[in-house]
């Protein structure tokens, strides 16, 4: 268990991938898989709770999503208004601060109402940051970021030359939480889909073949313990690890 070594990452990114296929299989509409799908949602931030994972940002619809039939696209809305609405209160009681990340001018005015509201309940909660990626595009937010970057520098509030990879970073949709540690992607498909671009650069990539409406709490402590059991090293060597390990183990 992930728990024995306290290898618990800080921050898991999901691709929540195989609603339409898991209902397709049954016979269905994509959109039950999609209803579907909110349960694994629930599951996998209770267990975040439990396991101590502190941010979970999750792929619910990307910027290119837009482009998949109207039909489909409502039914998405409508699901993400009534999930605000059954969730925010549970997130409430439980500790989860919900953070809607993505260009959310696209979304119908009652929608965008909803966020807002959903976001200042739950404000103050510490004990898990839900990030749900809608309308949102890895590349849109290194784009947003230069653009409120380069801003700054017309305006004179800041200096080109300093410009680094931490100033560039600080523009980005969630330059206050960790970068991921772990990033998983259900369904089978092995791509990142243009999620979290930047913050993924030094993820543990982790795929599965379980569609994302049965990737229960189960599945998610095996995606947990693999990240338990790997070496990240950052660009440094095995040996360099095992001594900066080995000296804080004698430093204790």
């Amino acid at each position: 268990m992930a728990e024995q070594n306290g290898s618990i990452p800080r921050h898991v990114a999901i691709i929540m991938d195989g609603n339409g296929r898991w209902a397709k299989l049954r016979g269905r509409p994509r959109t039950v898989g999609h209803r579907e799908g909110v349960k694994s949602v629930r599951a996998v931030v209770d267990e975040c709770l439990r396991r101590g994972v502190k941010t979970l940002t999750i792929f619910a619809f990307s910027s290119e999503n837009w482009q998949r039939p109207r039909s489909e696209v409502n039914i998405l809305m409508e699901l993400f208004m009534t999930a605000l609405r059954g969730e925010v209160r549970r997130m409430k009681d439980n500790g989860v601060r919900l953070r809607i990340i993505g260009e959310r001018g696209a979304f119908p005015e009652k929608l965008q109402r909803r966020i807002a509201d959903a976001e200042a309940l739950t404000a103050h909660n510490t004990a898990l940051t839900l990030q749900v990626a809608a309308n949102y595009g890895g590349r849109w937010d290194i784009t947003q970021a230069t653009r409120r970057l380069l801003a700054d520098v017309q305006a004179g509030r800041l200096n080109p030359d300093l410009i680094d990879e931490t100033t560039l970073a600080a523009y980005l949709s969630f330059s206050d939480v960790p970068d991921p540690d772990l990033f998983i992607r259900t369904g089978g498909e092995q791509r990142l889909s243009n999620f979290v671009l930047w913050q993924a650069a030094y993820s543990e990539l982790y795929f599965t073949d379980v569609l994302w409406p049965d990737f229960n709490e189960v599945a998610f402590s095996a995606a947990l313990d693999d990240f338990a059991n790997r070496q990240r090293r950052f660009g440094r060597t095995s040996e360099q690890i095992e001594s900066w390990v080995t000296f804080n183990d004698r430093s204790k």
